[in-house]
């Protein structure tokens, strides 16, 4: 993550933390945000605050309705900053994740998995989703499959099919 020219101390700190351990650019960004974020409804710096405060504040974005996945990253971007940064774990030990709705998968019937395979614009599109649906496969897994993995004396993929590996079993 590039060097804000106008960083805090702390700020700075919190991104060579996060550049030591590799943290990607985007995660960088992210956590820095959730940070900032969380001091802009604090008040003032995120090194006064209290186990309360966060508390407080995983409280606020909950009534607000924000997403779990939001609540989750803005926890752990305070739970990276309070235990590496300030090397102040004992203020996140209440910090709990926040279960998402659960929603069932779609499945297709018979009928609508008959009609995807026919619209495929070519023999070798219908193939690799016959197989694809037919195994399992991720449509990573399907772009890696070879010929070779095939075992069609025993109508089965090799081992190593769905790693997308050079040798078949």
């Amino acid at each position: 993550m590039p060097d804000n020219p106008v960083s805090s101390p702390l700020r700075q700190r919190m991104i060579d933390d996060m550049t030591a351990r590799r943290f990607g650019e985007h995660t960088q960004r992210d956590y820095v945000r959730a940070v900032k974020t969380f001091a802009d409804c604090l008040g003032c710096s995120p090194a006064k605050a209290s186990a309360e405060d966060l508390r407080r504040y995983q409280l606020h974005l909950a009534k607000q309705q924000t997403s779990p996945a939001t609540i989750n990253q803005a926890c752990s971007a305070l739970r990276f900053f309070f235990k590496i940064t300030l090397d102040r774990p004992y203020l996140t030990r209440h910090l709990a994740p926040v279960r998402g709705p659960r929603r069932m998968p779609a499945v297709l019937s018979q009928d609508e998995v008959a009609r995807l395979i026919e619209a495929a614009p070519s023999l070798k599109s219908r193939a690799a989703l016959s197989v694809g649906y037919g195994a399992g496969l991720r449509v990573s897994e399907i772009a890696k499959l070879k010929v070779s993995y095939v075992d069609s004396g025993r109508m089965t993929l090799g081992s190593n099919a769905a790693r997308g590996s050079a040798t078949a079993m």
